[in-house]
């Protein structure tokens, strides 16, 4: 009757064990001899020394990227967009002049509404024309010259011009990336080392690597909503500071016997 227990418990033990694996995502179980001699271990993607690193470079912009349009109003929609595209136009030839190329310009939002107010004597509502938008974005790849574009651009449009924003950023920013990426992976090591040397054990190989690149977008220095500004003896200034660019990593190390 003895012997027969110590059977049951056995089995019992071994089926505790597995459902505990089961509820643990990548767990698993390994039975090693025989019953008498029950060895058991459990595995599972947690294993090993965990951590994160991040790497940060520094770039300096290399395009500006200008939000530029006409808004136009009339007393009718004929009108209004008539002189819109008149003044559009011009606008996109010193964009054009400016050297910046027709693949780098894209229309960014045109829109034609009705304006309105309300009357409150006959309590209704009172058209008072209509207003065409015509906004488009223009990649400037030679940042030295952003402020004559933008000179030649509000005196193109004249009181209809609308510049909205200009922003600068890293027209190919792989190279920043890849030194990141590398930064990322340095401190990931040194983070792991610094864990088993604390924890008095040997670091293995990698086992796990993931990678997270930001490259923000362009970053805006200034917004402006207001017509042409008087001509300047010097062309309006620009400044496209520094922009950072990030990689973070989550590797896991094995730990080494």
């Amino acid at each position: 009757m003895k012997k027969t227990w110590s059977v049951v418990i056995v089995a019992v033990a071994v089926l505790a064990v597995v459902g505990l694996a089961g509820c643990n995502p990548g767990g698993g179980v390994k039975l090693t001899g025989d019953t008498s001699g029950l060895k058991i271990s459990l595995s599972s993607q947690q294993e090993g020394i965990w951590v994160n690193g991040e790497g940060k470079v520094t770039a300096v912009p290399d395009v500006a990227i200008l939000s530029v349009g006409i808004q136009a109003q009339e007393a009718s929609v004929a009108r209004a967009q008539a002189e819109a595209s008149g003044a559009m136009d011009r606008v996109m030839k010193a964009l054009k002049d400016g050297s910046v190329m027709s693949k780098d310009i894209q229309t960014q939002n045109f829109n034609i509404q009705k304006v309105t107010r309300w009357d409150n004597n006959k309590q209704q509502e009172i058209v008072l024309g209509y207003q065409v938008t015509n906004m488009v974005t223009a990649k400037i790849r030679d940042i030295a010259s952003a402020g004559s574009v933008i000179d030649a651009v509000t005196a193109a449009g004249g009181d209809l011009t609308r510049v909205n924003s200009i922003g600068f950023t890293v027209d190919n920013p792989a190279p920043y990336q890849a030194q990141a990426r590398q930064k990322a992976v340095a401190d990931a090591a040194a983070r792991a080392k610094q864990l088993a040397d604390t924890a008095g054990i040997k670091l293995g190989k990698p086992t796990y690597v993931t990678e997270n690149s930001y490259v923000p977008g362009p970053i805006y220095r200034a917004t402006m909503e207001a017509a042409a500004p008087a001509p300047a003896p010097a062309p309006t200034p620009v400044s496209p500071g520094e922009m950072d660019i990030t990689a973070n990593v989550q590797i896991a190390y094995a730990i080494a016997d």
